[in-house]
């Protein structure tokens, strides 16, 4: 037994000898293709009660859109209404399969599949999925949109979708100035995209006004929706060294791309939250298109 240790030993050590004078080894990992998916709930009466899960099933990853809410939780910050949860995720490129589940504390509500379908994502690229109309109608439909969002350069680039199933006209306009009288989107049909237009930098309102009137489409609101306003990118030395902020893609920032979902009611009721807020058809901001960077 002694004679058979010392050989171990003199054997291990022989081992570390030689691993000491091999060069350093590069492990090199993959480079998985990828692109941007989010998942917009624009469905009014049907939800768990924490509202829908988005995720793939062909491949375990983490980019779950996980307890999205109708309308994707709108929050107002600074008198703009964004959809906090309408972001893009990371996904690997492929011909991939997800499914839309009701989100629920009860197993037997969280298992009940919504939607299932297919999605082909492209390196690079990204996409915007959306669950639109009232499924309890049998008019809940499922569309996916390949963002091809032109490069606005020095200008901003705006557009609408249109979640509801009504016809609307949509004007975004200088929020210093009036609506016009012609739209900029004329008769918006339902549950549709519109295409871009290119404007200066500045702050914008959209008018969503029922087709060939002056009327609000939102009821009973008086002033019109402030776009998503962002904030230019920042550079800066300080005492503890030089401080660079990203730029917020918004309608005063060149080279952003913003879009504005105009969503129906909550039907009464339903999963869907019954606040006054949403009591009305509403809109909500999200942006498409980061500017550059600017350092």
């Amino acid at each position: 037994m002694h004679r058979i240790s010392r050989l171990s030993v003199l054997c291990l050590g022989a081992v570390v000898a030689m691993s000491a004078c091999n060069p350093e080894e590069v492990v090199s990992t993959e480079n998985i293709p990828t692109g941007g998916v989010r998942f917009i709930n624009a469905v009014p009466d049907s939800a768990g009660s924490f509202g829908l899960d988005f995720r793939f099933l062909d491949i375990v990853e983490s980019n779950a859109h996980f307890r999205i809410s109708f309308r994707n939780s709108p929050t107002t910050t600074a008198g703009v209404v964004g959809s906090a949860t309408a972001q893009y995720k990371g996904a690997r490129a492929g011909n991939r399969n997800f499914a839309i589940f009701l989100n629920d504390t009860l197993q037997s509500i969280a298992s009940t599949k919504i939607r299932d379908s297919t999605i082909t994502v492209e390196d690079g690229k990204n996409y915007t999925v959306m669950l639109m109309g009232p499924a309890r109608a049998g008019q809940m439909r499922l569309r996916v949109i390949p963002e091809v969002v032109p490069d606005p350069g020095t200008k901003v680039a705006l557009r609408v979708i249109n979640a509801t199933g009504d016809l609307i006209d949509v004007s975004p306009y200088l929020a210093t100035g009036t609506a016009p009288a012609t739209p900029t989107w004329a008769n918006v049909a339902a549950y549709s995209v519109s295409p871009y237009v290119l404007v200066d930098p500045a702050q914008y309102r959209y008018a969503v006004r029922l087709p060939g009137t002056t009327t609000t489409f939102f009821t009973g609101v008086t002033t019109d929706q402030l776009a998503l306003i962002g904030f230019p990118a920042a550079s800066s030395a300080g005492s503890l060294g030089k401080i660079d902020t990203e730029p917020l893609p918004g309608t005063t920032v060149a080279g952003s791309a913003i879009t504005m979902v105009v969503y129906p009611r909550s039907t009464v009721g339903s999963r869907a939250p019954q606040t006054a807020a949403f009591q009305i058809p509403a809109g909500a901001f999200m942006w498409d298109r980061r500017p550059p960077r600017g350092f």
